[in-house]
């Protein structure tokens, strides 16, 4: 074999087993990523949001404080990082809808699609963890006009229109709003669940609109 064919075969191994060595630590990071983050929450729901403090954290998930704070700065960024993906799934939501559907029929159906896997026990506690506790209340406000305006671009995609485009930016902020009250009601004690309260919603905003 030639010795630049050795070489290159040579870099081809140690390329490979860097890439298992990276993988092998990128399955273990988010391992442990989520298991501090499900330990959070669970002691979050059990004790509360703000007696619940970081060491009892690093505790439960078998990390030290300093390891967890390669993860997560706060106890907030942890409750926050459970929503995160949020924008991508309305992202996708939309762009799974006929592009010829009116825009608020769109964003009516792509939420109302959103809506139905959210319901559990458990996504109700979190919801009411972070709507009763004033400290994550504030920070899931900011969340919501970064939602909006994934929505919007997501709309103007769907629709090959503009990003600034204004039709799909107030549809966009009306659904949210929707959004907001639905989760609301959700949380008020009735069994409504979001999906009905959001179809209502809508057809009294098309009615307004008429």
């Amino acid at each position: 074999m030639h010795l630049y064919a050795l070489g290159a075969n040579i870099q081809e191994v140690q390329k490979n087993k860097s890439s298992e060595s990276t993988g092998l630590r990128g399955r273990k990071r988010a391992e442990t990523h989520a298991r501090i983050q499900t330990e959070a929450m669970r002691l979050f729901l059990e004790r509360g949001f703000e007696a619940t403090t970081l060491d009892e954290i690093a505790e439960a998930a078998g990390v030290s404080r300093r390891s967890l704070f390669h993860y997560f700065a706060s106890k907030e960024e942890i409750v926050f990082s459970t929503k995160a993906d949020f924008p991508d799934l309305i992202a996708e939501a939309i762009s799974r809808r006929p592009a010829a559907e009116p825009l608020l029929d769109m964003v009516e159906n792509a939420l109302i699609d959103l809506a139905a896997r959210f319901q559990s026990a458990q996504a109700r506690a979190f919801a009411r963890l972070i709507h009763d506790t004033p400290a994550l209340s504030a920070g899931d406000q900011a969340k919501y006009e970064k939602v909006e305006r994934v929505l919007a671009k997501a709309l103007a995609d769907r629709k090959d229109l503009p990003e600034t485009d204004i039709a799909c930016r107030v549809t966009a902020a009306a659904a949210i709003g929707i959004l907001k009250l639905s989760t609301e009601e959700w949380l008020s004690g009735d069994d409504v669940g979001p999906d009905i309260f959001g179809k209502a919603a809508f057809a009294a905003l098309r009615q307004v609109v008429r």
